[in-house]
């Protein structure tokens, strides 16, 4: 099972990177964990028709803005879309006119399909569970499994309860790292490079990978890898994601 990190930018494209946007190609398909910038570069890596889902998090624009592109690609496997509670009318608003291309369009080249998670998760050919985390808008985390291995992905949030039961023995947990090394905010859910290890100790998982740095707090790969250094201290198997980094679960 291969990992790709498109982008691992939160807020907004830099010089380190496209806002958030991951991929994981099993044997059987492509599965898409967010929508941010980094989706552009879909077509670099998908070169056969497995089936492709993407799984949204949530709708800040970091997260769904790549939607804008959808035309630029000719995916003839279409691409089903995952989301939590009220997904459909979010994006049939703001993947619509006057911002953008609607989901279904003459230019748009493939079929795209909107389906919320809870309805639709007995329908999917591998496991997936969503639980909500601590964000300041709703937000959902996920926990795969396929190929006999664990994947859980929670971005967006700070601790609690779900993201650790999300990520309890997880072959690979991507979480985000937006704080700063010890930097602490009332009311701003995220994560520093240090809480995020202590989650990937206390959920004993295999391997942690952080990602979405926020663009403004990150703004050179040096300050990346001080944070991937401080956090090893805590979680030795831990890595800092960049742009077009693969990985190999």
């Amino acid at each position: 099972m291969k990992i790709t990190f498109l982008g691992t930018n939160g807020w907004y494209d830099t010089d380190t990177g496209n806002t958030i946007c991951t991929l994981i190609e099993t044997e059987d398909c492509f599965i898409i964990l967010d929508a941010g910038n980094g989706f552009y570069k879909l077509d670099k890596y998908i070169k056969n028709d497995k089936p492709i889902y993407l799984f949204l998090s949530h709708f800040h624009f970091d997260h769904i803005v790549g939607l804008h592109c959808k035309n630029k690609f000719n995916f003839k496997q279409g691409i089903k879309i995952y989301g939590q509670k009220g997904t459909k009318d979010i994006l049939n608003k703001i993947i619509n006119q006057p911002f953008t291309l609607p989901l279904q369009h003459k230019e748009v080249l493939f079929n795209i399909e909107v389906y919320e998670l809870l309805e639709q998760a007995n329908t999917l050919p591998f496991s997936v569970k969503s639980k909500p985390l601590l964000h300041w808008s709703p937000c959902l985390g996920f926990r795969f499994e396929f190929e006999e291995k664990i994947i859980s992905y929670c971005i967006d949030t700070g601790p609690c309860e779900n993201l650790i039961e999300l990520a309890k023995n997880a072959d690979l947990l991507i979480a985000e790292c937006s704080f700063r090394i010890n930097e602490h905010h009332e009311g701003l859910a995220h994560l520093n490079p240090g809480t995020a290890a202590k989650i990937g100790q206390e959920a004993e998982v295999k391997k942690l990978a952080l990602t979405h740095f926020d663009a403004y707090r990150y703004q050179t790969l040096e300050q990346r890898k001080k944070a991937e250094e401080f956090a090893k201290k805590i979680f030795p198997n831990t890595i800092v994601a960049i742009d077009d980094m693969q990985i190999e679960i």
